[in-house]
């Protein structure tokens, strides 16, 4: 049995990279799953480099659940802990 993709990386490209057009409706927002943690940290990073806006969680029905919000991601992200 295949193991599940357990997290999630949501992102929003920033403004300098986005469409200029007038019936687009506002940035797209981006979500890709991973099996882990480890492997949503390293996509995230790649992600948060680029300058674009970057969230992450578990999906359900993982336990213990966890949200990461923008403010707190290149933290959670951070390989050395600080």
């Amino acid at each position: 049995m295949t193991k599940s993709d357990t997290w999630y990386v949501a992102y929003t490209p920033d403004r300098s990279t986005r469409s200029e057009d007038k019936n687009s409706s506002g940035p797209v927002r981006t979500t890709k799953t991973f099996k882990s943690e480890a492997e949503a940290k390293q996509f995230a990073l790649d992600i948060i480099a680029k300058g674009w806006t970057v969230s992450a969680g578990t999906l359900n029905p993982h336990q213990p659940k966890q949200t990461i919000a923008a403010a707190r991601i290149e933290k959670w992200a951070d390989p050395h802990g600080f």
